[in-house]
């Protein structure tokens, strides 16, 4: 992987869609990239549906980006 960019998230497909949205709409960007989907179309199945996703984000972004899945996490857990 280049090091121009830095995993930030793995994990579900309809989680990884939403933090990718919110990296997105708060300018730090994201790449999304789905595993499972990606291979079912080729013909098998890598990897768990539970962490079938990552998010990449740029390495100047990503000290942000990470602080930001951190609070937000926080936040989510404090509301159960």
């Amino acid at each position: 992987m280049s090091d121009d960019i830095k995993l930030v998230y793995t994990g579900s497909r309809a989680e990884g869609l939403f933090l990718a949205e919110l990296l997105k709409e708060n300018d730090m960007g994201a790449i999304y990239k789905d595993r499972l989907s990606s291979s079912l179309q080729a013909g098998w199945a890598d990897g768990a549906p539970e962490d079938a996703v990552q998010i990449y984000v740029e390495t100047e972004n990503f000290d942000k980006a990470k602080a930001f899945l951190e609070e937000y996490f926080k936040t989510r857990n404090d509301k159960s």
